[in-house]
């Protein structure tokens, strides 16, 4: 592959199954929207010795050593993919992996950042582990995270961005940020809004089913509103405000769906999703702008969703080629 102007992708390898599925994910992504890749795989830093400001240089020599052999092995699995050639190779230190990731994202510019589920999750779900922990409460750059076995059983090409969309003030930059994406990747675009039916609740309550319906009509309301910002500015110059005053999205072709559930795993099961579905969620309205901030509603979504997830920094619109560069 030879170097591009589209959008640098960093994806953080271990020699394991995490790496292999973050690795596939990070691949496609790269064929998909013609972009570069990093491949980066970030080692303990080494152990003070012999006094101040001295390491252990046999022991940062076999670190190296350590990083370099995955590096090679990530490259061998890179090669059937022909995407070995002008691949970029990283090794860092750092006592965090995600924060590892973090700073080597910064230094080469990645627009985003791509892992693996941690081992103990279930097969075609993730699971959020230490490295995921960190980069989803601090990443500036989008987060895209692999399911376990990913690596076994990709389709065989990215067919539609699902958006978990709610209405609130800072919606509007992920959603850009998302639609972005979906340019680069060449995708049509479903906003999904979940509404979730406490547990019990027809038994508690004689009115429930009025309830949910209201809350349903209002979710359709507010995906209209969103889906709108998608066509009624093809040039992205607009002043459309429905979802956070985002203006608006360029023209997509855009579905929208509302449902109804008991708990976001109930919920997000009865949804339609296809072989190569991504799901991109935006990061809780509580955390910092500008950064990946994971909440617990975004949480759960992470867990339960049986594809690969984008998680989007708050408020953040960042510059993605509007479409493939040749």
């Amino acid at each position: 592959m030879s170097d591009r102007d589209g959008m640098r992708v960093l994806v953080g390898y271990a020699p394991d199954d995490r790496g292999d599925d973050a690795l596939a994910l990070g691949a496609r992504f790269v064929r998909a929207a013609e972009g570069s890749l990093t491949v980066a795989n970030i080692h303990p830093p080494a152990w003070p010795a012999r006094g101040p400001g001295s390491v252990d240089a046999e022991w940062v020599s076999y670190l190296r050593e350590r990083s370099d052999a995955a590096l090679d092995q990530a490259l061998d699995h890179l090669y059937p993919l022909s995407l070995r050639d002008g691949v970029t190779r990283r090794v860092h230190a750092h006592r965090g992996s995600g924060r590892g990731l973090i700073e080597v994202a910064r230094d080469t510019g990645a627009g985003l950042i791509v892992i693996g589920s941690a081992p103990r999750g279930r097969r075609g779900r993730i699971a959020i582990g230490s490295t995921a922990d960190q980069l989803l409460h601090g990443s500036p750059v989008p987060v895209l995270l692999a399911p376990r076995g990913y690596a076994e059983e990709a389709p065989p090409r990215f067919e539609r961005l699902t958006i978990a969309y709610w209405r609130h003030r800072d919606a509007g930059g992920p959603l850009a940020s998302a639609a972005g994406f979906a340019r680069v990747l060449g995708l049509p675009i479903r906003l999904l809004t979940l509404v979730l039916r406490p547990p019990g609740l027809a038994a508690r309550f004689r009115g429930a089913d009025e309830l949910m319906a209201r809350q349903l009509a209002q979710a359709e309301e507010g995906l209209a509103q969103a889906a709108a910002l998608f066509t009624d500015d093809p040039d992205g110059q607009g002043g459309g405000s429905g979802a956070g005053g985002s203006g608006g999205l360029g023209k997509a072709a855009v579905e929208t769906e509302a449902v109804v559930g008991t708990g976001v795993a109930a919920a997000l099961g009865s949804c339609d999703m296809l072989p190569g579905e991504v799901l991109a969620c935006l990061s809780s309205n509580d955390g910092p702008l500008r950064k990946v901030f994971l909440g617990e509603g975004s949480g759960k979504i992470v867990r339960a969703a049986p594809c690969p997830v984008l998680v989007l920094p708050r408020g953040a619109v960042p510059s993605l080629p509007s479409e493939p560069q040749g």
